[in-house]
């Protein structure tokens, strides 16, 4: 039948193109669940370790001796300077007691620890000092230094089979939290009027290189922090005892964390935190821990949204997570988004471990959370919810930035005890939407699910507690 040109109006024009914009969004979501593991080899091609030349720079030449007892600050500085110098290669650390500083890494250095060398970091906060580049619960700052750190670096790495033991104790970094159960006595001076003035500064617009902290003020560093650096490996040691997060990777791209042991109970001692950065690989790594084993940021706040840079291309393989408030979690500090990331294959079992996969968020915060993907996953216990989504992290809703997060798909996830199989509470402006769960049992849950605005939630094949969803 032929159709006269005046038979189409403008209001026919737009329905059809709302219709056409409806199938498409629709067609879109259901091709993101389908393809979105096809994704992986693709990222996995662009995370390539950082190779050295083959000479070494071995730190007792320069000094260096491994009693526990002698500084060996300035050994490690002039090790990484030599290697640096001549073109890269390996910083060694023999077997030995290796007291130090701050170490900072330059381009084409590998730190490798053999497998009975310890590097003990000192108590003396003097040793962290000055102050540099860095983040404290993802806002800019100028502060102590990270432990082991490295700014604008690139081809970088912590390898071998030794330890790095921060020494923090109740006695030493995590009384600064101000919690007696960290060490902190009534009286004594603790973080929490220096988080707040900083937190203050960065929604006042006040430049980073301005908000000036360290000696005087009470905010921990973190373990190992590589800020703005390219082409990253850490490989095969072991850490213990940080005085906040362990391994943190900042505005970085090309990152592999992998053979790591983690046994660290301290407060906010997160295991691995990308924050900001885009093609990371965490694999065949071991979490025990005071808080996430595994926490994907990308800045909080203000100072999320002007730096504005997502997490994105983040895949885990093959990890054991022990005692943590959370296995696989991403935010809360995650006002630049998040996106594209795949966790697979993984042993999650503790009364200690609270979540499997976790997203916390607020409306201060905001972002978007997206194609996050968790598959093959075997979980003995965990004591909250397998899959955690909440929008009421902290504050709640009190801000302007409402968040998002959709397209999370879990498959053959299994579970034996836990209190909620789904805990998902958004907001009713913005449901958690296209939520599929497909092959999982779900047993041993003791209070169901809690299921407050939703959009597109899925249940294939899913049993809790024996029963078809």
């Amino acid at each position: 039948m032929k159709i006269r040109k005046s038979s189409f109006t403008g209001i026919h024009c737009l329905v059809i193109s709302l219709l056409a914009v409806g199938l498409c969004l629709s067609c879109s979501g259901r091709s993101a669940q389908k393809a979105g593991w096809e994704q992986v080899p693709g990222i996995l091609r662009q995370i390539v370790p950082p190779v050295f030349p083959d000479q070494d720079f071995v730190i007792t030449a320069y000094g260096a001796a491994g009693d526990g007892q002698t500084d060996c600050t300035e050994a490690f500085r002039a090790s990484i300077h030599a290697c640096h110098e001549a073109g890269g290669g390996r910083v060694v650390v023999p077997a030995g007691d290796f007291l130090t500083g701050a170490i900072h890494l330059k381009s084409n250095v590998n730190l490798h620890l053999d497998e009975k060398a310890t590097i003990l970091f000192s108590q003396d906060q003097k040793k962290y000092l000055p102050v540099v580049f860095t983040r404290f619960e993802g806002v800019e700052m100028m502060n102590y230094s990270p432990f082991i750190y490295a700014f604008e670096q690139e081809n970088i790495a912590i390898t071998g089979k030794g330890v790095i033991d921060g020494q923090a104790g109740t006695d030493v970094w995590w009384n600064w939290t101000g919690r007696p159960d960290h060490g902190w006595k009534k009286e004594k001076p603790h973080q929490r009027s220096d988080r707040d003035s900083l937190f203050a500064m960065a929604e006042r617009g006040i430049p980073p290189e301005n908000r000036i902290f360290g000696e005087g003020h009470y905010l921990r560093v973190n373990f190992v922090q590589f800020y703005r650096c390219k082409n990253i490996l850490i490989d095969g040691i072991t850490i213990h005892r940080s005085p906040m997060w362990e391994i943190h990777p900042v505005l970085c791209e090309n990152v592999t964390v992998q053979n790591v042991h983690i046994d660290s109970h301290g407060p906010n001692n997160d295991g691995c935190n990308p924050e900001s950065s885009k093609n990371v690989l965490i694999k065949n790594c071991y979490f025990n821990t005071g808080d996430d084993c595994i926490a994907i940021k990308s800045g909080r706040n203000g100072d999320g949204r002007r730096i504005d840079m997502p997490s994105e291309n983040i895949i885990i393989q093959n990890c054991q997570m022990k005692d943590g408030h959370g296995g696989v979690v991403i935010g809360s500090e995650i006002s630049g988004s998040c996106r594209n990331v795949f966790a697979e294959d993984c042993v999650m079992d503790s009364p200690n471990l609270e979540r499997a996969l976790r997203i916390k968020t607020n409306s201060l915060r905001g972002g978007v959370v997206e194609n996050i993907f968790m598959r093959n996953v075997e979980i003995g216990e965990v004591r909250d919810a397998v899959l955690r989504i909440y929008f009421h992290y902290e504050r709640g809703d009190v801000g302007e930035f409402t968040p998002a997060v959709h397209n999370v798909i879990m498959q053959n996830v299994n579970s034996k005890k836990s209190r909620y199989a789904l805990m998902l509470d958004g907001y009713e402006r913005s449901p958690i939407s296209d939520i599929l769960i497909e092959n999982c049992k779900f047993d041993g849950v003791r209070d169901g699910n809690i299921l407050n605005h939703t959009k597109n939630l899925t249940f294939k094949n899913v049993y809790i507690n024996g029963q078809l969803q």
